[in-house]
């Protein structure tokens, strides 16, 4: 029950968030927050993303995470903030933000994720992952030239719109003449009608800067460092969680990922991470002079390195990519964990070598496929991962999709 209380812990949390981020002024503020959006860390160490070398990305928002494996529909969800932005810095005005020092931006890019999904064994996996950026070349909402002039202007033509509303309105009020006060009402209407829209027409302006800013930067370099943790478990046919999983699926996780930009059209992300977990061997114990076999488990502390790299091609609207990732067990084999957990208990016993098993890593993945932003708070990822053992075989074929939604 450990992992639900936690869920329902940070769940508490984000909420009271979720209400100030939607009655907060800075919700109805037109900015380039983002450059990309990215899978949330915690799909990101589930390894459920199309792919598995995401580029780098400090979002200024809430957002929902879907993910789909196959074509059932399985609540495979996730939700990530950004709690210290929230609280200190999400405001109509950014001046705060834009005094802040440079450890205080880096501190209001903490996001926090947590989500759940179904895996391809009916398990239930649920999770939490932090994720802090080191390093970003551009950050949108430091950008003061980009708007410079904007709300100037708009405001001078609003007080001028306002005086001449204010004179039309006495001179149909004061008007003698029946022929003029026609004119004079469609004056009226048609400076109304200016003011209603001088806070569309601004935002566009401001939509249309933030839009050549960011297709000139949009694979800006980045770092950041993350880490989390998962649980995986076993289900019944009502959904209730049983047993937990000892094995790859369940652990902690901690991961470096950066982003560089080549050119106008070119990004290379790099991925490291290492995952801690405790995985459970199953094998036999043969009984030399009856033959008898007995099952038993025993426990192993393992480690798996997960290493890659990622190319993506395209612009802010859309791009594709090719990546490589590599994974290593810490302990080579199974046979050599369980000589590290388990003694054989008597010298008449001993361990059935074939029988020693472990959930196998994916030594060699290749993944290709690519991202559409559909429009500025949503954008589909979509891949193909082809899966190899260590002697290049191929082995496994898993298309993957994902929607990514900000809450704005």
């Amino acid at each position: 029950m450990k992992p639900i209380l936690l869920t329902t812990s940070l769940l508490a949390w984000l909420l009271p968030l979720l209400v100030h981020s939607q009655n907060d002024n800075a919700a109805g503020r037109v900015t380039p927050k983002e450059f990309s959006i990215p899978a949330s860390p915690v799909f990101d160490l589930m390894g459920v993303t199309s792919s598995q070398i995401n580029r780098t990305s400090d979002i200024k928002d809430f957002k929902v995470d879907w993910s789909f494996k196959s074509w059932k529909l399985n609540p495979n969800l996730a939700i990530q903030s950004q709690p210290f932005w929230e609280l200190f810095y999400n405001r109509s005005d950014l001046s705060k933000y834009q005094r802040a020092s440079r450890f205080m931006r880096r501190m209001a890019s903490i996001d926090l994720s947590i989500g759940s999904v179904q895996d391809e064994n009916n398990d239930r996996r649920i999770g939490f992952a932090t994720k802090f950026n080191l390093f970003k070349q551009k950050d949108p909402l430091m950008a003061k030239e980009l708007y410079a002039g904007i709300s100037e202007k708009y405001q001078a033509e609003k007080d001028e719109l306002v005086s001449q509303i204010k004179e039309l309105q006495h001179k149909l009020d004061t008007a003698t003449d029946v022929l003029t006060k026609p004119q004079i009402r469609s004056q009226l209407q048609s400076s109304e009608q200016q003011l209603l829209t001088i806070n569309t027409r601004r935002n566009d302006e401001i939509n249309g800067r933030a839009k050549i800013f960011v297709n000139e930067n949009w694979n800006a370099s980045s770092l950041d460092l993350a880490f989390g943790k998962v649980y995986s478990y076993q289900t019944d046919s009502a959904g209730s969680l049983k047993t937990l999983r000892l094995n790859r699926n369940t652990g902690w996780g901690a991961w470096m990922n950066g982003s560089v930009g080549m050119g106008k059209k070119w990004l290379f992300s790099g991925l490291f991470r290492t995952t801690w977990y405790e995985e459970q061997l199953d094998f036999l114990i043969r009984n030399k002079t009856t033959g008898e076999e007995l099952s038993q488990k025993a426990i192993a502390d393992n480690t798996l390195y997960t290493m890659g790299m990622n190319l993506r091609y395209g612009g802010a609207l859309y791009t594709f990519f090719i990546e490589f990732l590599y994974e290593k067990k810490g302990l080579k084999t199974p046979v050599e964990a369980l000589n590290e957990t388990f003694k054989v208990p008597d010298n008449d016993l001993e361990i059935v070598g074939s029988s020693v098993k472990w959930d196998v890593v994916h030594p060699n993945t290749i993944s290709f496929g690519g991202d559409w932003r559909i429009s500025k708070s949503v954008m589909l990822n979509y891949g193909m991962r082809c899966i190899f053992d260590s002697r290049w075989k191929f082995t496994t074929f898993i298309p993957v999709a994902t929607i990514a939604c900000m809450m704005r």
